[in-house]
């Protein structure tokens, strides 16, 4: 009977130990498959916007606001003794383990002023600086997100529209992007916010000690030589400019006129400032790249599948070779037919829209994961209490 307990004993103690290896494991996979999930519903929410957008339908969004998920795990164990008739006294162990997963899904619809703001606002030039610094194409990011290029030409501002209906405009906006493209393969292209110092004169009887104090903390002060002025300096950061040469080269008051030049313009203008001399300077450009909202974004996508497809535009004789130039600056399938198990696409209206799946270079991909780093730069917070939700419990 001893060696019965211990027996028993042992197999109890196997059969916990076994069931807290199995919470993490549960616990890991759990996080992993949401997380997966949550990503997908970001993707094919777009997807589907795209597609109410080629049909001229009101966009919408919603969010996962909360995920709950109680994990239950169970264990028991218990001995019968084996079919070996009336002799001996051998047992079989009897055991289980079982683990369940209860989640609440929080689903809440992104609305109200603060939402639609950042929907119809157009993106900020500082926003671009930080895809810009990720190493992403230009040419495909200006393609997307900018729409128009506006220069001073004989005396008159004149724009060029990325819309492919407007024949010679559009095309000159895709010469100019690619032009700029070919300076970024050339590794020359500069994309970052003028520094310079500001200068200021005060009296010295005009500042008291407190004063003093107080300006030490943000200015740096020399004393004039006639000892009867400070002089005070500052270091500025300015606006965000595209160049082909480094803005360091400028002297600090030719970097201050640019930038005085450039404040005039609206914080969602990304200037651009390409000079001869200078690689790509064959293509003299001095402009504004105007950016679009994101749902200027989407409307642009959903009208290049059918009522406004983009075409094939050749680079400008003086702009060098470029690695990529495709036709589309994201190209989105539309089929009657479902897409293949394992890609992502979505249903509109009995159609199936889904990313064209590119041969090479992955263009279409990279841009549709841009188009979904800029849809997290946009969009407000999801709310967590005081909003209408939907809740779903398995």
């Amino acid at each position: 009977m001893g060696k019965l307990t211990t027996r028993l004993a042992g197999l109890l103690a196997g059969l916990a130990a076994l069931s807290g290896c199995l919470s993490p494991i549960a616990l890991d996979r759990a996080a992993i498959a949401y997380n997966q999930a949550t990503a997908d519903i970001i993707y094919k929410q777009l997807l589907l916007n795209i597609a109410r957008a080629r049909h001229s339908d009101p966009i919408h969004f919603s969010g996962i606001s909360n995920i709950a998920a109680t994990f239950n795990f169970q264990a028991n164990a218990g001995a019968t003794p084996a079919l070996t008739g009336n002799a001996g006294s051998t047992i079989l162990p009897l055991f289980g383990i079982a683990a369940s997963e209860s989640p609440t899904v929080s689903i809440i619809p992104m609305e109200g002023e603060e939402f639609t703001r950042r929907l119809l606002t157009p993106i900020q030039e500082s926003k671009m600086t930080l895809l810009l610094r990720q190493n992403i194409d230009v040419d495909l990011m200006l393609r997307l997100v900018a729409q128009e290029f506006r220069a001073r030409e004989n005396g008159r501002e004149v724009a060029y529209h990325n819309r492919p209906r407007d024949g010679a405009s559009y095309q000159k906006f895709r010469r100019v992007a690619l032009h700029l493209s070919s300076i970024q393969d050339l590794n020359e292209m500069y994309a970052e916010p003028l520094m310079f110092e500001r200068h200021w004169t005060v009296p010295v009887k005009g500042i008291t000690a407190q004063g003093f104090r107080a300006l030490e903390q943000e200015y740096a002060l020399t004393l004039s030589p006639d000892q009867r002025e400070y002089r005070l300096s500052k270091q500025t950061t300015g606006r965000v400019i595209i160049t082909n040469y480094d803005p360091d080269l400028l002297t600090n008051e030719e970097r201050i006129k640019l930038n005085d030049e450039i404040e005039q313009d609206s914080p969602n203008d990304l200037e651009v400032d390409i000079r001869p001399g200078y690689p790509g300077g064959e293509y003299p450009l001095h402009g504004k790249f105007r950016l679009r909202s994101f749902s200027n974004i989407l409307s642009f996508l959903g009208k290049t599948i059918a009522a406004d497809p983009e075409y094939d535009v050749g680079r400008d004789p003086r702009t060098g070779d470029v690695a990529e130039n495709p036709a589309s600056a994201l190209q989105i399938l539309e089929s009657e037919h479902a897409p293949p198990r394992g890609d992502l696409g979505v249903e509109y209206k009995n159609r199936y829209y889904t990313v064209y799946a590119d041969d090479g270079y992955p263009w279409n991909k990279t841009a549709f994961r841009l188009l979904a780093q800029i849809f997290q730069m946009t969009m407000a917070e999801v709310p967590r209490v005081g909003v209408p939700s939907i809740t779903i419990s398995k």
